[in-house]
């Protein structure tokens, strides 16, 4: 339910109110219905809600209707309510008084008693300014937590993008140039590196055609399996001793595959640049799917994560997986997420 239907059904609790006040036995019943009609013409006054007058034509209706019955005095907790949710607070205090006190003065005049009516509408005028109160300060904070949600979800949209580029342009151009570099160092191998290098921009190009798109990663196209035979693959170009074993079979979801895979890039990487060796094993169990990156490096040794771990681990949470890493003879790092 939105904001102005909440405050519709308030609104309608006090109009409904005070028409079965309107009808209480202290005026004669030409003038009951005359003040239930004025209501009936406020009820379609506040659903309408014309933008020009609105408050003043709410005003003209209201005392008209007190001074026909005084019982639809009730009037006013429906009404109120309207001035503080659209004024400010201070300058709805004094649109109060101008509610409460043609009402009070018109009584005082017909009975010549200024008590009894007061007795009425002042409570009802400290309700007003507490409930006013209220109003505000919950549509103030409504404001903050909205402006707070946007923020929140600006930077974690940035926070993903920054991982995204990370792992797949920032190390596709890595390794053109290291490729380039090698050309240059081996004349006779040069061809060898610069097709590995184009192919390479390639594959970078369709990376960011899709992250343009919103799409599925270019590496992910066929099965998660296939993505990471394709990674280890292209380390092994590089001269390191690449390896790939699957165990288990099933349906993974696709959200997951594609952590994984991220995962397993950024793992890659860091052996590509530290190791002579790399296994990858991919294992579907029962109820989830464990990634597991194994390396003849120096290993982690304590070192503090740097920004492609932690943005894994972020991802890995965000599926309800986790991420652990080891010293084992070099660097051990399991990805397990749900099924």
């Amino acid at each position: 339910m939105d904001e102005r239907a909440k405050w519709g059904l308030i609104t309608g609790a006090g109009l409904l109110v005070a028409a079965c006040g309107a009808l209480l036995p202290d005026v004669t019943a030409e003038r009951h219905w005359a003040a239930v009609a004025v209501i009936a013409v406020i009820a379609a006054w506040v659903l309408l809600q014309p933008r020009q007058l609105y408050l003043i034509g709410l005003h003209a209706l209201t005392v008209t209707a007190m001074w026909l019955s005084p019982g639809a005095t009730f009037l006013l907790f429906a009404v109120l309510p309207e001035v503080y949710r659209r004024i400010p607070l201070r300058p709805a205090f004094w649109v109060m008084l101008a509610f409460v006190v043609p009402p009070w003065l018109l009584s005082w005049a017909r009975t010549g008693d200024p008590t009894s009516m007061l007795l009425v509408l002042l409570p009802t005028a400290l309700f007003s300014q507490l409930f006013g109160w209220v109003i505000r300060t919950l549509a103030e904070q409504n404001l903050v937590i909205a402006e707070l949600s946007h923020e929140a979800g600006v930077a974690a949209e940035r926070e993903r993008l920054s991982a995204e580029i990370h792992d797949t342009l920032a190390q596709g151009f890595t390794s053109i140039v290291t490729l380039v570099q090698a050309a240059r160092a081996d004349p006779v191998r040069a061809d060898d590196h610069l097709d590995l290098a184009l192919r390479t921009a390639r594959e970078n190009l369709a990376e960011s055609r899709a992250l343009v798109a919103a799409l599925a990663p270019a590496a992910l196209e066929g099965s998660l399996a296939d993505a990471l035979r394709r990674q280890v693959e292209r380390v092994a170009d590089f001269g390191v001793r690449a390896e790939f074993a699957e165990r288990g079979a099933g349906e993974v979801p696709r959200a997951v595959e594609v952590v994984l895979l991220r995962a397993a890039q950024e793992a890659l990487t860091n052996a590509r640049r530290h190791a002579a060796r790399v296994r990858v094993e991919l294992d579907v169990l029962p109820d989830s799917v464990r990634l597991t990156v194994r390396d003849d490096g120096p290993g982690y040794r304590g070192a503090p994560e740097g920004f492609g771990l932690r943005g894994m681990r972020a991802r890995l949470e965000q599926v309800g997986g986790t991420l652990t890493r080891s010293d084992d003879d070099g660097a051990v790092l399991v990805a397990e997420a749900p099924r």
